[in-house]
């Protein structure tokens, strides 16, 4: 597996995850008392960045990983993004749900990229 492809395609996926993060479920904050088509917009908006930077990390991605494996590493960043951001901005609680469903993710990543 090519390391500099690696990092290029997880760092991507890491940026666009922070965009994508803040789409879904930022405004559950940020525009609650606002109409939800100002939401809607917004978010898509936002959006408009995450796949602009999804797009080429798959790209750049496929065919040193697998789709399995651009997947699954997607989704741990998906996971490593969603905690922080849980805690701190949304001010959730922090709770073991979150090391429970880490560890699941660790199985995940050892059966696709074993």
């Amino acid at each position: 597996m090519n390391l500099v492809i690696l990092a290029q395609t997880a760092g991507l996926l890491l940026l666009s995850n922070l965009f994508m993060t803040y789409a879904w479920y930022g405004h559950l904050k940020t525009l609650h008392d606002k109409p939800i088509y100002i939401a809607v917009l917004l978010s898509w908006g936002i959006a408009l960045f995450e796949y602009a930077l999804m797009v080429p990390a798959n790209r750049i991605g496929f065919g040193s990983l697998s789709l399995a494996q651009l997947k699954i590493l997607q989704e741990v960043i998906t996971l490593a993004v969603f905690v922080p951001f849980a805690l701190i901005f949304m001010k959730q609680p922090l709770k073991l749900d979150f090391l429970w469903a880490a560890l699941c993710m660790c199985g995940a990543v050892y059966f696709i990229f074993r």
